[in-house]
């Protein structure tokens, strides 16, 4: 069985993405926890109500349409935290520094209460909750909670099957196994492989084919067979999941290449001029690509370029708050990122230890201590040496107040939060400014229903082209479309956070203390519970098999929605406790010591008692990988190690704080002024840890006039930040726009091509289209209904009902089809089975022929007799007795396999190849070789080396490869060199089982 369940993202232009997956068992799925850039909790409210039936989540992307929810889940929805979450490491590392810019860049991620969730409390306070001006905020998650949050997260790396544990509050998993690819998209961006049974199902959303400066293609075809084939684990799964996002984009001709001067030449036009221009980009996903293109234009300009380049003198930027952890992140995870990327770090690291030898050999020579080649600032991929970071407001600020030709790159692409607004708002007002955007959003018709950002203003602008198109010719002769702008009203709103006061401020209290008490209450609390949870894993999944008449009929698919939970605690508080806890009151409510079991089945009769048992599998006790990372991987904040699980421990009432901490947060979730320590000013002639440069220090050394005098930025924004219970206040300021809007496409995200080339090859029997507006949506179904029809008469039905195009909240039914016959085996086809043992399966190969027999139906024929019995003693007619018995007489034909006849066999058994079943593990094998005396060890990744002659690999396919020479390895001595190489291939057939032979 398998359902699938879009939450956002189906038949829409908004980007979020959330997806449940119900398997068979009551195994529940879900997939990424996408927000967009409003930030509304409404579109939440369908993920909470499954969070208590959850067994597991999965994280494709770092970016806020596949993880924006991420954080307030963990905070705000009670069990979240409890769930295990698996993705790969730079999807959480790069998630991590993205929920940190996102809450420190805007206070509506703080999230607006809900006028609902404020009616139990108004009542006290006096408010209205209807009142459109009482926005009041919820505790944003602090930087140390989000980093501790990220640290729950199971890292995973590609290509390697891995079997998740379950939910505490989960039924087992039965054996369901998740594997993650490369998507291309984003740096760890995944496609998941779930195989369940018979279920073999592909999650693919935003993908990207093609290969990119810093990312590779998606994984989906196979490298060693010329790239013609989809790899086998990908291929005809029982139902794919895709995105529909660009399937009526056409491939820019020319591939990337054409992509990357077409920007350079947009960008060229304008500095040329003077002008600033503007490209809006996420904070920690597809701006890699960018920094990388941009940095490497400006080195090559510099050193190859002629003096009048305007590249020379315009200066480059990269503007987000926590920039410089995404590109320290970036440069620890180069083995991600393309090949040519990897080889660009190993000549550098070449170039860097042939220049250390030669000041070695020259160091005795006079004259040599000032003589500099340029092979000593060679810099790594991401070693910025003309790019510039700028993490503070008042350094955006100081950089848009004069006029030159500059380039900066800021979060976020919708333009409602981040750096992009601010620097949009200084440079919109003047003609030879320019934006650039970088991806499509939508259809421009369904901006003010889906997607109402500046972004999307912009980009509907750009498709209108009312005020007319500015033509710039570029470096191949072909000219650059600008559209104008004519002087068109642009509102700009800007939310501040305000202190709350008065009967806001008991409004907020009340409710803080309603939703205290309902989550003091809740059984396996947020954060005490871990670990409990955790412990009891195992048991929960041994004694979750019990019956279903044992089991709680209360607490089944109970939803753990806060608002309506609360309004019924208040009406009836007498008595709720036990019905909500049950059995478990007896160690969840203080002062209770009696619980009548009277009536009582299951659980409910026992007093309730959780072990702690040590969690293990098959390889010994489970460790946290966490405690084994390098220095880089860590997350420090003022030498505190946040991966520690007592630095994320919040002071209680009554504890101690040391001399001058106030205890109060500031908005963006950092502490107050008492307890922050200060900052590390950078200083003009500091190097960082690579001995490059930081972002306010040229190539020369020469200082950055625009980042001049900035010392105090640190100070002043904390003193601009407002501590404690707050709301936001939204101020809209109407803009003339003058600037250009151009467009480059550099979503990296698949287009009509990539799709109807690659969905084909991969050959699902279920085909589910998420994730893009209703247009591209129709427009890729109605197409791959076309070429997804199988070879069959009712071939047209079929290709209509294996497509499947839901709505949000729309559950559709994809399961497997299964066909099943049975075939009766004659007992001298019996008598000559040879079962073979392959690690407890026993496995046979059968080849005989298939025919009719009659069977009597000994079963029927009993039952008739029975019948006529029962007819006799009722006195029925005579008639009706014989025709009954006729009945029973009636032989019935059952398909039978037999033995050969000796003319078909001879043929068979020249056509037959054998065929090896089973799993071969290297391990294994090394323990089996070295107890018959051989000499084995692993070398690398996937290859066993026996005696120093035979290698043993096992590739990413299953493929087993033996190599073996008549020379060895000095240091292994060996007697008889084929008796190695034959012993090493009679060992690994003996773990297989051969079959299929004649």
């Amino acid at each position: 069985m398998f359902n699938f369940t879009p939450l956002l993202g189906a038949h829409s232009s908004s980007p979020a993405s959330q997806s449940l997956l119900e398997l068979d068992g009551g195994v529940k799925i879900l997939v990424d926890v996408g927000w967009d850039e409003h930030f509304t909790v409404s579109k939440l409210r369908a993920l909470e109500r499954h969070i208590p039936t959850l067994s597991i989540i999965l994280l494709t992307h770092a970016t806020p349409s596949h993880l924006g929810a991420f954080a307030h889940c963990c905070k705000n929805f009670p069990q979240f935290t409890q769930i295990p979450i698996y993705a790969t490491t730079p999807v959480i590392s790069l998630g991590r520094t993205l929920l940190q810019d996102v809450y420190a860049s805007t206070p509506l991620a703080s999230t607006v209460i809900s006028a609902d969730s404020l009616a139990e409390s108004s009542f006290a306070s006096g408010t209205n909750p209807t009142d459109p001006t009482l926005q009041l905020l919820l505790t944003p998650p602090t930087t140390e909670e989000i980093a501790y949050y990220f640290s729950l997260i199971h890292p995973l790396k590609y290509s390697q099957p891995h079997e998740p544990l379950p939910s505490a509050f989960s039924p087992p998993l039965n054996g369901l196994k998740i594997t993650a690819y490369n998507a291309g998209h984003t740096l760890g961006g995944t496609i998941w492989h779930l195989q369940h049974g018979m279920e073999s199902i592909v999650y693919a959303v935003d993908w990207n084919q093609l290969r990119e400066n810093v990312l590779g293609g998606a994984a989906w075809l196979d490298a060693s067979g010329g790239g013609a084939e989809v790899i086998e684990q990908l291929r005809k799964p029982t139902a794919l999941i895709c995105s529909s996002r660009g399937a009526g984009k056409d491939l820019l001709t020319g591939g990337r290449r054409r992509r990357d001067d077409l920007l350079l030449d947009t960008i060229r036009a304008t500095i040329a001029k003077g002008g600033t221009v503007l490209i809006p980009t996420d904070t920690s996903a597809r701006v890699l690509e960018l920094a990388y293109l941009l940095e490497h234009a400006w080195r090559k300009e510099h050193t190859d370029g002629s003096g009048e380049s305007p590249f020379r003198s315009a200066r480059l930027y990269l503007a987000s708050k926590n920039v410089g952890a995404t590109m320290r992140y970036a440069r620890s995870m180069l083995e991600w990122m393309d090949e040519n990327v990897v080889k660009e770090l190993e000549a550098v690291e070449a170039a860097t230890t042939s220049k250390k030898q030669h000041k070695r050999n020259d160091s005795k020579q006079l004259g040599n201590r000032d003589n500099r080649s340029s092979a000593g600032n060679a810099a790594g991929p991401f070693d910025f040496r003309y790019l510039r970071l700028l993490e503070r407001k008042k350094q955006v600020d100081r950089i848009t107040a004069t006029r030159g030709a500059r380039v900066i790159l800021a979060s976020d692409t919708s333009l409602e939060w981040g750096f992009s607004k601010e620097v949009l708002h200084q440079i919109v007002n003047d003609t030879s400014n320019l934006i650039i955007l970088t991806e499509s959003y939508g259809n421009p018709d369904n901006v003010s229903k889906d997607r109402a950002s500046l972004g999307a203003l912009l980009w509907s602008w750009y498709q209108e082209r009312r005020d007319g198109v500015a033509l710039e010719p570029g470096a191949d002769g072909q000219n650059l479309e600008q559209v104008h702008t004519g002087g068109r009203e642009l509102q700009i709103s800007t939310a501040e956070r305000v202190p709350l006061q008065g009967k806001e401020l008991m409004a907020y209290q009340q409710y803080l203390a309603t939703q205290r008490r309902l989550q003091n209450q809740m059984p396996l609390g947020n954060g005490s519970a871990l670990e409990t949870a955790a412990d009891a894993v195992d048991e929960t999944s041994s004694t979750s098999s019990s019956s279903s008449e044992e089991s709680d009929p209360e607490r089944q698919g109970r939803a753990l929605n806060t608002s309506a939970a609360v309004a019924n605690l208040n009406r009836n508080r007498t008595g709720l406790t036990k019905e909500i806890f049950g059995v478990n009151v007896l160690l969840r409510q203080p002062g209770v010591y009696d619980y009548d079991v009277r009536g009582k089945k299951g659980r409910e009769q026992m007093f309730p008692f959780v072990s702690k048992r040590r969690r293990a599998d098959d390889f010994g006790d489970l460790i946290r990988p966490d405690e084994y990372l390098r220095a880089e991987e860590r997350d420090e904040i003022d030498g505190r190690d946040m991966r520690d699980d007592s630095t994320n421990k919040n002071s209680k009432l009554g504890q101690k704080r040391k001399w001058g901490d106030t205890g109060l947060q500031v908005a963006n979730g950092s502490n107050g002024p008492g307890a922050a320590k200060k900052r590390w000013q950078q200083k003009p002639n500091i190097m960082d840890t690579n001995g490059i440069p930081n972002g306010d220090v040229t190539l020369n050394g020469s200082h950055d006039p625009d980042l001049n005098d900035l010392s105090d930025d640190s100070e002043s924004d904390l003193e601009e930040a407002v501590y404690g219970p707050s709301k936001a206040v939204i101020q809209v300021q109407s803009l003339e726009a003058h600037l250009k809007i151009a467009y480059v496409d550099f979503a990296g995200l698949h287009d009509q091509r990539s799709l109807s080339m690659l969905i084909p090859l991969i050959q699902p029997r279920k085909l589910i289209l998420v994730s893009g507006d209703t247009a591209e949506t129709t427009v890729l179904a109605n197409e791959c209904r076309q070429k997804l029809v199988p070879a069959s008469s009712d071939s047209a039905e079929k290709a209509q009902n294996n497509v499947f195009t839901p709505l949000n909240g729309q559950m559709v039914d994809a399961s497997v089809d299964i066909n099943a016959w049975t075939v009766k085996l004659s007992n001298t086809l019996v008598k000559r089975l040879r079962w073979q043992n392959v690690r407890g399966l026993g496995v046979v190969t059968l080849m005989g022929h298939l025919g009719a027999m009659a069977v009597d139906d000994q079963e029927s024929t009993d039952n008739m007799s029975k019948k006529r019995q029962k007819l006799l003693k009722e006195d029925t007619q005579e008639s009706d007795v014989q025709k009954t018995l006729s009945e029973a007489k009636i032989q019935h034909t059952a398909p039978i396999l037999d033995v050969l006849p000796a003319s078909m066999a001879a043929a068979t058994r020249s056509v037959a190849q054998p065929l090896h079943v089973g799993d071969l593990r290297l391990a294994d094998l090394r323990k089996i070789l070295q107890s018959t005396g051989h000499t084995a060890e692993l070398r690398g990744e996937g290859t066993l080396l026996i005696d120093g002659l035979v290698a043993v690999r096992k590739t990413a396919t299953g493929r087993i490869e033996v190599e073996g020479g008549g020379l060895g390895l000095p240091e292994y001595p060996v007697r008889n060199p084929e008796s190695s190489f034959y012993a090493v291939k009679r060992r690994i057939y003996d773990g297989l089982a051969v079959i299929a032979g004649g």
